[in-house]
């Protein structure tokens, strides 16, 4: 074995520092992107064409860049950002690019699984869009939302294997450094179940968080 137990650690914790930043700051780019998108649609609570296509737009164009293209495209916005290109950090600007929209459109899509009878119910009652979307709408959608950024972070796992291939650290760096290129076929293997454990693991929690919100 080329590579001793610490580096399978330091690429570990690396992974897991990639995928907890980029899916706090993808979340707070994410989730108004979303609640914009419904509630600016045409019928909703702020019915607004030119906003609604606009971000709309916006959200398909990087939704339609593969990760691997995107994370080269962008460099310069990397180094201006973060001051290089390479490593963990480096890693975070892409991948928030990368999820912000994707979380968008999941959280677009179970806001709009809430029946609409909520909100009439709401509107009746007298509350403004903002206590509608804050009181009625995000709780209503809460489970659906749950399942929604488990998803985006199971996609940020995978992704953040990916952005190893261009020196982004973490275990996609390790499995192509020592797994591929040296033809390390233990570390491969090592890999492929640290990442499989770690999806196996996010996708549990997020299904029984969203069964108990479920149930309430």
């Amino acid at each position: 074995m080329l590579v001793n137990q610490e580096k399978i650690i330091e690429a570990l914790i690396e992974t897991v520092q990639m995928v907890a930043f980029s899916m706090l700051f993808s979340a707070l780019i994410g989730l108004p992107l979303g609640i914009l998108l419904v509630v600016t649609r045409k019928g909703h609570l702020l019915e607004n064409t030119v906003v609604f296509n606009i971000i709309n737009s916006i959200i398909n164009i990087f939704r339609s860049v593969p990760f691997i293209i995107l994370m080269v495209a962008i460099i310069p916005i990397t180094r201006m950002i973060v001051g290089t290109s390479i490593g963990t950090a480096a890693a975070v600007v892409p991948l928030v690019f990368y999820a912000g929209p994707y979380i968008a459109r999941l959280i677009e899509n179970s806001l709009l699984e809430v029946d609409p009878g909520v909100i009439e119910a709401a509107e009746a009652m007298g509350a403004t869009p903002g206590q509608i979307i804050l009181k009625f709408l995000i709780p209503e959608a809460l489970s659906s939302l749950v399942l929604g950024f488990t998803i985006a972070t199971i996609g940020l796992v995978g992704a953040s294997a990916m952005a190893g291939a261009v020196g982004g650290g973490g275990l996609g760096d390790l499995a192509i450094t020592y797994g591929y290129q040296r033809f390390d076929t233990t570390v491969m293997l090592i890999t492929v179940a640290i990442l499989v454990v770690m999806v196996q693991g996010l996708q549990s929690f997020g299904n029984i968080l969203s069964k108990k919100i479920r149930r309430r």
